[in-house]
């Protein structure tokens, strides 16, 4: 850990504390969220990219051979397709882009400093996040991978870039409605009224 990032902690805690204390919520939230993932990313992410790529090389070739469509080799992180269409064949190589960390940072992040849920709630769904994030990566390739068996070589932008991304998108915003929207607008606390409070205050 070099001296930039740890004066960097140093103070990311003395805000948060100060945000904390002085009960300033969305302060607290954004600058915590930011600076977790900030901090994951650098001291995680050495850890968890290979094998977060292994796993969805792994994942997604068990279904590649199940149907036949394409296979997978582990140990290089590629997928390898052949299409019957054009005779043509393409390698696949899942990468740090590919591996869905960033996405599961970022949610890991935003539920930490969320305040909707107690700790162990955090926990749980922080887990349960995690695992629909890594299959919603999971069958954003394989669908990549069965248009170019399909289609053949030519289809990998549009499949890569655009059919890909919004099937994963899909996932992800539906994810985080039950999480974070739904979540917040069913626990949010209103202000009781009560018509007979009201004329009594009226009375006087």
């Amino acid at each position: 850990m070099n001296v930039f990032a740890i004066l960097a902690f140093v103070v990311w805690i003395y805000l948060l504390s100060v945000f904390y204390r002085g009960k300033m919520g969305f302060f607290y939230f954004i600058f915590g969220s930011i600076g977790s993932f900030f901090f994951l990313m650098l001291y995680l992410k050495p850890i968890l990219k290979p094998v977060l790529v292994q796993l969805v090389t792994s994942v997604t070739g068990i279904l590649g051979r199940g149907t036949g469509l394409f296979e997978a080799y582990r140990d290089y992180s590629i997928l390898f397709i052949e299409s019957p269409k054009d005779g043509g064949a393409l390698s696949l190589y899942i990468d740090f882009e590919c591996s869905g960390i960033i996405e599961i940072l970022v949610f890991v992040s935003l539920l930490a400093f969320f305040q909707v849920y107690g700790v162990w709630q955090r926990i749980v769904i922080g887990a349960i996040g995690c695992v629909v994030i890594f299959f919603s990566n999971v069958t954003r390739i394989f669908i990549i991978c069965v248009m170019i068996r399909i289609w053949g070589n030519e289809v990998y932008y549009l499949a890569h870039t655009l059919i890909g991304r919004i099937v994963f998108y899909i996932f992800a915003v539906l994810l985080y409605y039950f999480v974070f929207t739904k979540a917040q607008i069913v626990r949010q606390k209103v202000g009781g009224f009560s018509y007979a409070q009201n004329n009594k205050v009226a009375d006087k």
